[in-house]
């Protein structure tokens, strides 16, 4: 092989070890559908609803609040005063987030966005159920905190980076500080490609907003009686249909359309003891 021969293929081999690594981070995407709010600025701050009503929840928002503004994400988040309850009802532009005691119906943790014009989200809401964050399995802060700071960021349009178990250190991934790990903190926070995830996500503009009810047709949406059908229960039936399940049984997508041409989409964080029961099953039922 000749030297000039040998420049060339080491020089096409660089290339193409540089597309990769371009390439990569925009592949290994834990986008949740395209699902983002519309907005009509790079950077926009998000209302964080806080209807908690114990002191150790609002302190595991705060955290989750601050720990997803700290890294140079075009989604800042601001906790305001709730406008809800136990229940949890959306309001047009913000996330309300929320716990209870909503029974032992199988689910850990819930999130749900309401969609219009097939990726846009309008409002959200975050649960976590008390029912067995009360429990000795679920009663740590580590566990708490990877739970609070998993749903909130659900609604921002961010899927799982990972629902086998394992631990990506990221907030995002099904890992379970319970049992043996609930000394842990590992996936407590977001990581560094959660926040290269929502750069993604958000790397363009829209022409409307739904933010904060900047847009009056938001803000018309949040009121009256079709408002109340766009709003997701804890209740299993009012989800809708079963679109995506994990392999382990620990996360579900559930879809239900609306009336006014909206959707609602859902994830469900289920509890260990509903997957160990039927990893295949759509839990709802499996009791």
């Amino acid at each position: 092989m000749s030297k000039k021969t040998f420049q060339r293929l080491a020089a096409a081999v660089s290339v193409g070890l540089m597309l990769v690594a371009v390439a990569t981070p925009s592949q290994a995407t834990h986008s949740w559908a395209g699902y983002h709010w519309a907005r009509t600025t790079p950077e926009f701050t998000l209302k964080l609803g806080d209807n908690l009503t114990t002191a150790d929840w609002k302190a595991h928002l705060a955290q989750s609040s601050s720990d997803w503004n700290s890294g140079n994400s075009p989604v800042l988040t601001a906790v305001v005063g709730g406008t809800s309850n136990k229940r949890c009802s959306m309001v047009a532009g913000t996330t309300q987030v929320c716990n209870g005691r909503y029974g032992n119906n199988g689910w850990l943790g819930l999130a749900s966005i309401n969609i219009t014009g097939g990726v846009h989200i309008t409002q959200g809401s975050a649960k976590m159920n008390d029912t067995y964050f009360n429990s000795a399995t679920y009663n740590n802060p580590n566990e708490r905190e990877h739970v609070m700071c998993q749903e909130v960021a659900h609604t921002f349009g961010l899927d799982h980076q990972s629902t086998d178990g394992s631990s990506q250190n990221s907030c995002m991934d099904y890992f379970s500080n319970t049992g043996a790990n609930a000394g842990s903190t590992l996936s407590t926070k977001p990581n560094r490609h959660d926040f290269d995830e929502l750069s993604l996500i958000y790397s363009h503009l829209d022409s409307t907003s739904t933010i904060n009810q900047i847009a009056a047709e938001v803000v018309a949406m949040s009121v009256g009686p079709a408002a109340a059908n766009r709003d997701v229960g804890d209740e299993p039936e009012s989800w809708g249909q079963l679109v995506r399940q994990s392999a382990n049984g620990r996360s579900s997508v559930y879809e239900r359309h609306n009336g006014d041409g909206s959707k609602n989409v859902t994830h469900v964080y289920w509890t260990h003891e509903a997957t160990a029961r039927c990893p295949g099953c759509d839990h709802r039922y499996d009791r």
